[in-house]
C-alpha cells in the first residue's frame, strides 16, 4: 500500500490532492486527470496504477473542477432514518430552516441528504470528503456511540453536532438542555403525587433520551418513586401498542411521559377505548409541544419545542468552525412546562 502524504506536525490534516496522487503513482497531473475520468491517452496498466492509489489516499476529483464551476461553499447534512431523522417532518423542516437562515445570508448552501443507514451515512461523509462537497458536516440525531462522529473525527472534517458535549467527542456541540427540562418534569410529576410514572421513547441508543430517562430516574429515585421504560420506533403506531401494554398491566403506572407529541395522541385514543380517564385515571405528558397538543381532548401538558432556537444556535455555530474558531459546547434552554388538562393530581388508579 502506497503510504498518504504525512501531516505537518501540530496541523490539521490536508486533503489529499491530485498532486499527491500524481506524484505517488510517477506520473503527470494530466494522466491523473485522464485516468480517473476515463478519458482515452492513458495505457491500462497506468491507469490501474493511478486508480489503485486513488483508492488508497482515498481521494476522488472534486466535483466543482469536474463541472468547471465553482458554487457557494456548502455545509453538509446527512440525515439517517435509522438512527431517528425526520421522524416528524415539520420539527424537522424547522431546525433546518433555521439552520439555513443563519448561513445562508453568508453565501453557504446546505447540502443535504437522507440515508437508510448509520453506515450510509458515515459512507457519505468520506466521499463527500474525498470530492471536497462541504467545508463543515453538521449531525443531528447523535447516538452514545456514533459511528459518525468518530468518523468525522478521523477525517479531521469539521463539524458541528447537535447533542451534549459527551456524545461530540470532542467536536463542537449544541444541544438542548433536556437534563434540567426533565429534572422539571419529574419535580412536576412528584408535586402531584405520582410515584409510578413510565416512560415511552424511541431507540435507546439516542443519546439525548439516554439524558432524558435518567433525568427522569434520578429523581423519582430520590422521592421514593420508580420508572418504567419502554422502547418503540417514535412512531404513533408502537406507541399506542406500548400504551395497551401498560395500561392493562396488573399494576399500570398513574403517569406516562412520551417522547412527542405525536406518540402522546396516540396514547390519548388508547385511553379513551379502554375506558381510562385523562387525567383522573392517568395523567400523559408529552416531551415536544405542537398545536396539536393544544387542540387535543383534553389538552397535552407539554414541554416546548425549541427547534428554530436551536437550529439558530447551530447556525452560529457552524458560521464560528467555518472562521477558524475551536470546538466549544453550547447550550439551548427548553423553556417552562405547559401545563393543561392531560395532567393532575393522583387521585384514584385506573380501574381494575
Amino acid at each position: 500500500m502506497v503510504s498518504p502524504p504525512p501531516d505537518r506536525p501540530g496541523l490539521p490534516a490536508r486533503r489529499v490532492t491530485i498532486a499527491d496522487i500524481a506524484r505517488a503513482a510517477g506520473v503527470s497531473i494530466a494522466v491523473v486527470s485522464y485516468a480517473v475520468n476515463g478519458r482515452p491517452g492513458v495505457s491500462a496498466a497506468t491507469r490501474e496504477r493511478v486508480l489503485r492509489i486513488a483508492e488508497e489516499y482515498r481521494w476522488q476529483p472534486s466535483a466543482a473542477a469536474r463541472s468547471m464551476h465553482t458554487g457557494p461553499r456548502a455545509v453538509g447534512l446527512v440525515v439517517s432514518t435509522a438512527a431517528g431523522g425526520v421522524s416528524s417532518a415539520s420539527s424537522f423542516l424547522d431546525l433546518v430552516t433555521a439552520i439555513q437562515d443563519v448561513f445562508g445570508k453568508h453565501g453557504y448552501a446546505l447540502l443535504l441528504k437522507v440515508v437508510e443507514s448509520v453506515d450510509a451515512a458515515v459512507a457519505t461523509y468520506r466521499t463527500w470528503w474525498a470530492e471536497r462537497r462541504f467545508d463543515v458536516m453538521i449531525v443531528t440525531d447523535v447516538l452514545s456511540q456514533d459511528p459518525r462522529v468518530e468518523a468525522l473525527r478521523a477525517l479531521r472534517a469539521p463539524a458541528v453536532v447537535v447533542g451534549a458535549p459527551a456524545a461530540a467527542q470532542g467536536l463542537t456541540s449544541v444541544h438542548l438542555d433536556d437534563a434540567e427540562a426533565f429534572g422539571r418534569v419529574a419535580s412536576y410529576l412528584i408535586g402531584l403525587g405520582h410515584r409510578d410514572v413510565a416512560v415511552v421513547t424511541g431507540q435507546p441508543e439516542l443519546h439525548r433520551t439516554q439524558v432524558r430517562v435518567a433525568a427522569l430516574a434520578r429523581m423519582l429515585k430520590d422521592a421514593g418513586g420508580s420508572l418504567l421504560r419502554m422502547t418503540t420506533d417514535a412512531g404513533p403506531e408502537e406507541a399506542a401498542a406500548a400504551t395497551r401494554q401498560l395500561l392493562t398491566s396488573p399494576v399500570p403506572p398513574s403517569v406516562i411521559v412520551y417522547d412527542s407529541d405525536q406518540m402522546a395522541l396516540a396514547a390519548l385514543d388508547v385511553a379513551r377505548r379502554l375506558g381510562v380517564e385523562v387525567p383522573w385515571d392517568l395523567s400523559i405528558l408529552a416531551a415536544s409541544d405542537s398545536a396539536l397538543c393544544r387542540l387535543s381532548t383534553p389538552a397535552l401538558t407539554a414541554l416546548p419545542s425549541p427547534l428554530r432556537e436551536l437550529g439558530t444556535a447551530v447556525g452560529d455555530a457552524v458560521l464560528a468552525v467555518l472562521n477558524g474558531q475551536s470546538a466549544t459546547s453550547h447550550v439551548v434552554p427548553v423553556g417552562g412546562l405547559a401545563i393543561r388538562g392531560s395532567t393532575g393530581p393522583l387521585a384514584r388508579r385506573t380501574k381494575q
